[in-house]
C-alpha cells in the first residue's frame, strides 16, 4: 500500500518553495493531501486557481482531486494524453 503523504497551505499562500518541496516529495510518495488552511482562503474560485496552478507546475503526468479544502494529487506512470 502507498503511503499518503500531508502538507498544508496557510497564509503565505501558493510560493515557489512550496511548490517545490511538493514536488520532491513526491520522490517518495504517489499521493499526497494538501489542507488548505482558512488563513490561506475561504473562497471557491480562488482556490480553483490554486488548483490550476499546482497542476501547471506539476506536469500533465499528475492529476488531482478536491473535496472541501482538502486537495488529493496523485502521480501517474505516465504522461495523460
Amino acid at each position: 500500500m502507498a503511503t499518503i503523504g500531508q502538507a498544508q497551505l496557510g497564509k503565505q499562500g501558493l510560493t515557489d518553495n512550496f511548490l517545490k518541496n511538493l514536488k520532491s516529495r513526491f520522490k517518495k510518495t504517489k499521493i499526497i493531501k494538501v489542507s488548505v488552511l482558512k488563513s490561506c482562503c475561504r473562497n471557491r474560485e480562488y482556490l480553483k486557481e490554486i488548483e490550476k496552478n499546482i497542476l501547471n507546475f506539476l506536469g500533465n503526468t499528475f492529476t488531482l482531486r478536491t473535496i472541501g479544502y482538502t486537495i488529493t494529487i496523485k502521480k501517474w506512470r505516465r504522461a495523460k494524453e
